[in-house]
């Protein structure tokens, strides 16, 4: 599987958990439904930014300030239109980014790990 793919994946999952955060807010309680699909939705796009970062920058502190940084702008777009809520807001969004960033840069696809050399021994 490759980088992208691996990332998109991975910040699709946690978008749902960064949706299903919004529970502990009473208020938006009723529109949960809503809320967990438009995180699912930031966090797929956020894994397919940080994941084609990934393939071209091979630094794990550039890309996890960059997963970061890709993840703290949704949230602040999404911030930008329910204000009153900061933190319950960006500190999830802000999360995922910087877990994909993490795991993007980590990330090694099976076809590259398994690679291996023939070498022939003559006795």
């Amino acid at each position: 599987m490759k980088k992208v793919v691996f990332a998109t994946l991975l910040g699709g999952f946690l978008g749902i958990f960064d949706g299903l955060t919004a529970w502990f807010t009473p208020e938006v309680r009723d529109q949960i439904a809503g809320i967990v699909v438009g995180s699912t939705f930031k966090g797929v796009l956020t894994g397919v930014i940080v994941g084609f970062f990934a393939t071209k920058v091979k630094s794990l502190a550039l890309g996890v300030v960059f997963g970061l940084a890709v993840g703290a702008f949704f949230a602040y777009l999404i911030l930008l239109m329910n204000p009153g809520h900061t933190l319950n807001i960006m500190l999830p969004g802000s999360l995922v980014g910087l877990i994909v960033g993490y795991a993007a840069q980590q990330y090694e696809s099976t076809k590259e790990s398994t690679k291996f050399e023939v070498r022939s021994t003559k006795v």
